[in-house]
C-alpha cells in the first residue's frame, strides 16, 4: 500500500513513498489514490504550481509515471475558509443544554459550508441560535460537528457548544457507542430479511465524489463499514415478475460505524439501492410498476414527485459526554417520504 507518513507529515507537508506495486501509475493518479483528502483537480493545481517535490525537486507534469522507492512531499498552502455567518434559520431543536443540541435536520439542508453552499446551512443556523451559549470549539465560536447526515437525508443530528463536550462526543463515535437506526425504503426487498452488511467503503476510483464498497486489506484509503439491516415492511408483492419478490421495502438500519454514504453505498452492493438515490440509485421509477389501477397511478406519481434518497435518520441514542445521562431521540420521517411510504403500502 502506500499511505501517507503520518510522522512526516507537519502542518502543510505531506511526505510520500513509491511503493513497488503502484509504480507505473501517472502522478496525479497515484497521489490521488495516496491522499484520500484532495482531489485529483486540486493535486493537478498543487503539481503546476510546483508545490509537488520528487526527491527535493519540484516536479511539473502530471502525467509523469511514478518509480518504486521515489519520494514525493507535498507542500500544502494553508486553507483559507470562509467564515460561516449566523443566520437566522428555524430548527427543529429536540433538546439543548450547555453543553449540547439536538436537532431535527430537514431534508435539502446542508450541514456545513462549503464550495456552492455557503449560506443557508445547519451551521449558519445553528451559530444564530446558540450564538449566545457557544463556548467555542478550539477557540472559535462555532458549533462541533461530529458527523453529518447528507444534504437530502433528513433526521436527528447532535452538535457540540464547547470544547469538552466536543472531544467526547468524538470519542463516543469512534468507540461506536452512539446507537443511530434509520429508515430506508429500497428497490425490491432483501433476502435474508435480517442481516449484517460487512466490508470496507473508500472513494470511488472512477468518481471522487462517490463511495464504493472496496477491500480493507488491498486498498490504502478502505475503512470498515458494518450495517446491520432488518426489512419492516414489503411493497407490492403480487406486483413483481417473481413470485415472493416485491416491488420495494421498508428497511431499518443501524449503523456500527459511521462512513460516508454508508447505508446507501451497502443496500446498492446487496442489490437494493434506495428509491430516489440519483448517485447510488436505479432514478425515480419501480422496475415492474405499470400504471394498470388507481394504487399503481397514485404510487407513480408519488415517485415522480420523490427528488431525494429515501433515507431517515430516526434514532439517536448515547450518554451525554458529560455528564453520563442516558439520552435517546426518535423522529418519524417527514411528509413526503411518509406519503411515499403510504401509497406504496396501497400496492
Amino acid at each position: 500500500m502506500t499511505t501517507p507518513a503520518p510522522d512526516n507529515k507537519q502542518n502543510d507537508l505531506i511526505e510520500l513513498t513509491v511503493e513497488e506495486e503502484k509504480a507505473g501509475l501517472r502522478l496525479d493518479k497515484w497521489l490521488a489514490d495516496s491522499v484520500e483528502e484532495l482531489s485529483r483537480s486540486r493535486l493537478k493545481n498543487l503539481i503546476a504550481e510546483g508545490k509537488v517535490l520528487r526527491d527535493g525537486a519540484p516536479v511539473s507534469d502530471a502525467s509523469a509515471r511514478v518509480r518504486a522507492e521515489e519520494v514525493y512531499t507535498l507542500h500544502l498552502p494553508e486553507l483559507e475558509e470562509a467564515e460561516p455567518e449566523p443566520e437566522d434559520i428555524p430548527l427543529d431543536v429536540l433538546y439543548e443544554d450547555d453543553d449540547l443540541i439536538i436537532v431535527n435536520k430537514p431534508a435539502g439542508m446542508v450541514v456545513h459550508p462549503g464550495a456552492g453552499n455557503q449560506t443557508g446551512t445547519l451551521v449558519n443556523a445553528l451559530l444564530h441560535h446558540c450564538r449566545d451559549s457557544l463556548s467555542g470549539i478550539g477557540g472559535v465560536a462555532r458549533p462541533g460537528i461530529v458527523h453529518r447526515l447528507d444534504k437530502d437525508t433528513s433526521g436527528v443530528m447532535v452538535a457540540a457548544k464547547n470544547d469538552a463536550a466536543h472531544h467526547g462526543l468524538s470519542e463516543l463515535f469512534s468507540a461506536h457507542t452512539i446507537a443511530r437506526t434509520y429508515l430506508a425504503i429500497v428497490h425490491g426487498s432483501p433476502r435474508p430479511g435480517l442481516g449484517t452488511i460487512e466490508t470496507g467503503i473508500a472513494r470511488a476510483s472512477q468518481d471522487r465524489k462517490k463511495m464504493a464498497v472496496a477491500d480493507i486489506y488491498d486498498h490504502p484509503s478502505a475503512r470498515e463499514a458494518i450495517t446491520h439491516y432488518k426489512v419492516r415492511e414489503s411493497y407490492g408483492q403480487g406486483r413483481a415478475k417473481l413470485p415472493g419478490d416485491s416491488l420495494a421495502a421498508l428497511v431499518a438500519c443501524q449503523l456500527e460505524t459511521g462512513r460516508t454514504h454508508q447505508i446507501r453505498v451497502h443496500m446498492a452492493h446487496l442489490g437494493h439501492p434506495l428509491l430516489g438515490d440519483q448517485v447510488y440509485g436505479r432514478g425515480p421509477g419501480l422496475s415492474g410498476l405499470r400504471p394498470v389501477d388507481d394504487p399503481a397511478i397514485e404510487a407513480i406519481e408519488v415517485l415522480r414527485r420523490f427528488k431525494r434518497q429515501a433515507l431517515h435518520a430516526m434514532e439517536l441514542g448515547f450518554d451525554h459526554p458529560l455528564t453520563g445521562q442516558p439520552l435517546s431521540f426518535k423522529t418519524p420521517p417527514p411528509a413526503d417520504f411518509m406519503e411515499l411510504e403510504k401509497a406504496l403500502s396501497a400496492l
